[in-house]
């Protein structure tokens, strides 16, 4: 469906004013009300997400415990949302076990963000370094070669699943870069990861065959001084242990 051409500017957004027998120019009321649409095609949301919000963030109804821990962890997204831009603590950072709803909260939390005039950026914290790593080769699209600029200096940027990607040097110094910057620059990060925040030593578990097996740390792969930064910065909201979300919609 062609868009419809607003009716007092006739698209070129500007409208034309007299003021004390002087012609001059004005933006039209129309380019106020396109701007929200436009910051949220350009936040590159997933379409996965792309109604997401906390007013339809769904709750479990035949676990107590879990319904009362995720009530409180919506409360505390919401009180994010309500005090944004907070001067000490600006980002936030959403800790759970894959499928417990931290990416829909957090892009619900953006969502909101920017509905209060904030432009926000949507990444995926594995196709970031891939992007970033491919636009050192000459043939990469111009996408690629500004993704590490866009993920440095946008207003609000969400990086989901941080620490999903194996640890080398490269990526532990990458992300230490991107996240010191944000930090000193008193830029909003949201964060999802489903490692362990602690740094305690190896986190162990024993798998029902009695293997024991060993989970890296969010600080093992992004590095401590990432790590550093990102609680200097974050406030953190852990997410209580639920069903995964997507094994459960499947059934």
């Amino acid at each position: 469906m062609p868009e419809s051409v607003c009716p007092i500017c006739d698209g070129t957004g500007w409208t034309v004013v007299e003021r004390n027998g002087l012609s001059g120019a004005k933006r039209c009321t129309c380019a106020a009300l396109a701007r929200p649409a436009s910051v949220r095609r350009a936040a590159n949301i997933p379409p996965n997400y792309e109604n997401a919000s906390l007013e339809n963030f769904q709750m479990p109804t035949e676990n107590p415990i879990a319904r009362a821990g995720l009530g409180k962890v919506l409360m505390q997204v919401r009180s994010f949302v309500r005090e944004f831009p907070a001067p000490d603590r600006p980002g936030l950072l959403l800790v759970g076990d894959t499928g417990s709803g931290k990416t829909h909260l957090a892009v619900a939390a953006l969502k909101a963000v920017m509905e209060k005039g904030h432009e926000g950026l949507f990444f995926d914290f594995q196709n970031l370094l891939d992007r970033i790593r491919s636009s050192y080769d000459a043939a990469s699209g111009s996408s690629d070669r500004e993704a590490y600029r866009s993920a440095m200096d946008c207003e609000v940027l969400l990086l989901d699943d941080l620490g999903s990607h194996r640890v080398t040097e490269w990526v532990e110094d990458t992300v230490t870069s991107i996240i010191t910057y944000r930090c000193n620059n008193q830029k909003t990060l949201i964060a999802t990861t489903n490692l362990e925040i602690e740094d305690n030593g190896p986190v162990a578990y024993t798998t029902a065959g009695g293997t024991q097996v060993h989970r890296k740390t969010l600080g093992d792969v992004i590095g401590a001084r990432a790590r550093s930064r990102l609680f200097e910065m974050c406030r953190v909201v852990r997410m209580p242990a639920v069903e995964d979300y997507r094994v459960k919609r499947a059934r």
